[in-house]
């Protein structure tokens, strides 16, 4: 899973090209001769998206193993452009924060931008290093992916304990803590359940 780049747009009206106002972009995964082309189309579609999203709406635009997501809040748009495998979730909850960041700092400044900004903004080129792992856009994954880890080691503990040839059957045999009325419940719940269990 991959961020290649984090753009903001000011959507312009009347159809014109929309403009940059920060730009943020990794493509050291590329060869070094083909990264200035890259970098020319990621603007090229950046542009292009942003100008067919319409106010209010987000879409996704694939294009062989990328995406394209975008997010226009009244004309201030954000675009990311992440691998195929990057959750949809994750990526749309990303563009949230990264709009919300950019009206937190900049306000309402972005409507009277006439030319692309070239000025580095630092929250974007930390936000595309830090959110490389959608985890980290996204909490409810990263609650998921917690929950499974404890699946998992509770799955490897249980087979660690079966591992060393106790079988819960002989050991509830062998207990002195259950009475007998308990030893008996428990083999005739397990007889009962055996004509019901699907394997």
């Amino acid at each position: 899973m991959k961020i290649t780049a984090l753009l903001v747009l000011k959507c312009m009206p009347e159809g014109a090209d929309p403009i940059i106002l920060a730009n943020a972009c990794d493509v050291s995964h590329f060869g070094f001769f083909q990264r200035s082309s890259v970098r020319e189309f990621i603007v090229f579609v950046s542009r292009t998206v942003a100008k067919r999203t319409p106010p209010g709406q987000r879409q996704s635009v694939q294009h062989e193993e990328y995406k394209v997501h975008s997010y226009n809040r009244n004309g201030l748009c954000v675009i990311g452009f992440m691998d195929d495998h990057y959750p949809v979730r994750s990526a749309f909850s990303l563009l949230n924060q990264v709009i919300d960041e950019y009206q937190k700092n900049f306000r309402e400044s972005w409507r009277t931008a006439q030319a692309d900004s070239t000025e580095p903004w630092p929250y974007l080129d930390n936000a595309l290093t830090k959110y490389q792992d959608p985890a980290e856009a996204d909490k409810l994954l990263k609650i998921q992916r917690e929950l499974d880890e404890t699946k998992i080691i509770l799955h490897q503990t249980i087979d660690s304990v079966l591992a060393r040839g106790e079988k819960l059957d002989s050991l509830v045999e062998k207990s002195s803590d259950l009475s007998a009325a308990s030893q008996m419940f428990y083999s005739q719940a397990k007889k009962t359940n055996q004509c019901c269990s699907i394997l």
